[in-house]
């Protein structure tokens, strides 16, 4: 079922991992809303059918549409973008290990990191993602893997991708790549050598901000401990949020391209204007790592962040004032959303950290959505103007 590969990521967005033949004829993959399935057979616990073991039919056809879309061996959903990077975490990582992980990641991220991982006895040293000498002054006896993102939440860095890569496979670490905000639409860490791609799929993968999910890609042994590992965590995707995500992804790549092209212009725009002091959107020429993000992603993403010349206050104003974006959390869905990540993801950051990270109290972060460009610059126009 569903081996046909194809050469394009908007057809195999479509097409890859559904059922063949089609069940009970029926175009649309049915919702399996069942717990448990009739016993085959067999001795291994996590080989029955049943739902939180993720492997019903509806979990069997994301896993391998996730796989193809990434052109890896295998994924797995979860109940969650976080379900997945805690469970992959503890089941690269044991009591004594070591993680270097890259400087500013998702706030989620960076909580489970400095309060969670410590009460397992697992050490961690955040690192600059651009910076291998930092790397290799960090690294430990005891490393065992090293933690990124392709696009860092909230500034818009774009880490030494190839550059960890090859320092993990010489210093025998698990490479693992949030890939959330370039989506595979974009980027596929696994064409470059990562072993496992991790996703909140509540983003740009399902696309309508509708549900909470989230996947890990990459090769299957590792896939396999880590199913094995949420079996026990029980954090699985229930079969309905199952169907909509798979439903969801078949507009990936029309809509990612789309916010591509939108948030090159907005951020073209806001560098330009006046009253801003700072954009930070690897597409412009002005981004510290632009080469890099030429050449390694097929599109810059949907998301960038600025801050204002009158800081904080003309911040909150901005927000105030703008009548298409809606002011809510979250990100990579068809509706543009705009926020203060210091009030938000990293609220419970300390405010020294946070200055230090450069996420200021102003900064403002911007997901672009599907709407017309061109009024979305003029809202964002008048915002800044009124």
């Amino acid at each position: 079922m569903g081996s046909k590969s194809f050469q394009s990521i908007a057809t195999a967005a479509v097409h890859a991992g559904e059922p063949d033949p089609r069940i009970g004829g029926a175009v649309t993959m049915p919702i399996f809303q069942s717990a448990t399935f009739l016993y085959e057979g067999g001795t291994d616990y996590h080989a029955t059918r049943y739902v939180r073991l993720s492997n019903t039919p509806n979990h069997e056809v994301l896993h391998r549409k996730l796989a193809a879309l990434e052109k890896a061996e295998a994924a797995l959903v979860t109940s969650s973008g976080m379900a997945a990077i805690s469970t992959t975490l503890l089941t690269v990582l044991q009591s004594g290990d070591h993680l270097l992980a890259m400087e500013c990641p998702y706030g989620g991220t960076h909580g489970f990191i400095t309060n969670e991982l410590p009460r397992f006895g697992i050490s961690h040293s955040f690192i600059d993602g651009s910076d291998p000498e930092d790397w290799r002054s960090k690294l430990q006896p005891n490393t065992r893997a090293i933690y990124v993102e392709s696009i860092a939440n909230p500034l818009m860095q774009v880490p030494d991708l190839v550059g960890i890569v090859k320092f993990a496979r010489a210093h025998n670490l698990v490479s693992m790549v949030d890939n959330t905000f370039t989506s595979p639409v974009n980027f596929r860490p696994t064409e470059i050598g990562f072993d496992l791609s991790l996703h909140s799929c509540t983003k740009y993968l399902n696309g309508h901000s509708d549900l909470a999910a989230g996947a890990v890609i990459g090769r299957a042994d590792q896939i396999e401990q880590i199913r094995l590992r949420l079996n026990h965590l029980g954090g699985m995707l229930d079969p309905h949020a199952c169907y909509l995500l798979q439903r969801g992804i078949k507009t990936v790549a029309l809509r990612v391209r789309q916010q591509n092209e939108s948030a090159l212009l907005i951020a073209r725009f806001l560098e330009q204007h006046p009253s801003v002091d700072r954009v930070n959107y690897p597409g412009l020429e002005s981004h510290p790592a632009h080469q890099r993000a030429c050449d390694l992603f097929d599109g810059f993403g949907g998301m960038l962040s600025f801050e204002l010349t009158g800081g904080l206050d003309a911040a909150e104003r901005l927000l105030q004032r703008v009548t298409i974006p809606i002011v809510a959390v979250s990100l990579g869905g068809v509706e543009s959303l705009i926020i203060l990540p210091a009030a938000t993801a990293y609220a419970n950051v300390e405010p020294a950290e946070r200055l230090r990270l450069g996420v200021r109290d102003g900064l403002i972060r911007l997901s672009v959505g599907i709407e017309d460009t061109n009024e979305l610059i003029d809202d964002l126009r008048q915002a800044l103007e009124g």
